[in-house]
């Protein structure tokens, strides 16, 4: 399954306290932190809320067989 790396590129000072509450849940506490998160609907839908202030990239885990 594929994983996402989110990274906080805007800070969410002055946005919605919802937005706030989302960025806490999506493990992003500073800014140009990176977490990784398993590829789902329910992130993804976190991810849409506040794709203004993150930076997303997709990649596959690297299991060598």
């Amino acid at each position: 399954m594929a994983k996402l790396k989110i990274t906080l590129v805007r800070s969410s000072i002055g946005y919605a306290h919802d937005q706030k509450d989302t960025v806490k849940r999506l493990g992003l506490t500073k800014m140009w932190r990176t977490v990784e998160h398993e590829d789902n609907p329910s992130i993804r839908g976190m991810l849409h809320k506040v794709r203004h202030l993150v930076r997303v990239e997709e990649s596959s885990e690297g299991g060598a067989n």
